[in-house]
C-alpha cells in the first residue's frame, strides 16, 4: 500500500490540506528509508501512516459503493437531510458532507476503511497503481474519506 501512497505529489493537498485549520502541518515529505510519511510536530503524518498500514490489513469489498450507500442511508434514516438515490447517485446534500455525517453513524469507521480499501482496488484493477495516477472523480472521492477518517480520529483521540 505503501507503493500506492508513498512519495505522492497530490495526497499531502487533497487530503491534508482540507485539515489545515485543524493541525497546520499539512504538508508532506516521504522518507524512502523508512517507506513512510516523514512525521512532523502539528502534522497528520504519522496518523496517515497508520491508516495506510490499517487500509492495507483490508480485504478490499468489490462493491465499495455499498459501504458508502450504508453511510448515506444512515443519514437518510437518522438525520432528516431529505437526501434520496437517484440511480447510482445520491442527491440532496454533497456526498463528501453525506459520507461524513453518515460516518458518525459507523462503529469504528468501518464502512468508510471499506469503501477506501475498494476504491483502491478498483483503481488498481484499471491499471492506476498510485493514487496520483487515480481517475481524478475517484481520486478526489478517495482523497475525501480519508480526510474524513483522519479528522474524526483526531477529534476523538
Amino acid at each position: 500500500m505503501n507503493g500506492f501512497f508513498g512519495d505522492s505529489g497530490l495526497l499531502d493537498h487533497m487530503v491534508l490540506r482540507p485539515l489545515a485549520h485543524v493541525r497546520g502541518g499539512w504538508e508532506l515529505s516521504w522518507d524512502g528509508k523508512s517507506n513512510s510519511y516523514e512525521e512532523e510536530p502539528d502534522s497528520f503524518a504519522g496518523l496517515l501512516n497508520g491508516l495506510i498500514a490499517e487500509v492495507a490489513a483490508i480485504d478490499p469489498p468489490t462493491r465499495y459503493h455499498d459501504s458508502e450507500d450504508r453511510l448515506a442511508e444512515y443519514v437518510q434514516k437518522n438525520l432528516n437531510w431529505g437526501v434520496y438515490k437517484v440511480g447510482t447517485r445520491w442527491m440532496g446534500a454533497d456526498y463528501d458532507a453525506i459520507l461524513e455525517q453518515g460516518s458518525f453513524g459507523d462503529i469504528d469507521q468501518g464502512e468508510l476503511l471499506l469503501a477506501a480499501a475498494g476504491r483502491i482496488r478498483a483503481a488498481q484493477d484499471r491499471g492506476q497503481l498510485r493514487f496520483d495516477d487515480m481517475e481524478a472523480s475517484h481520486q478526489r472521492m478517495l482523497a475525501a474519506v480519508l480526510s474524513i477518517v483522519l479528522w474524526q480520529r483526531d477529534a476523538w483521540d
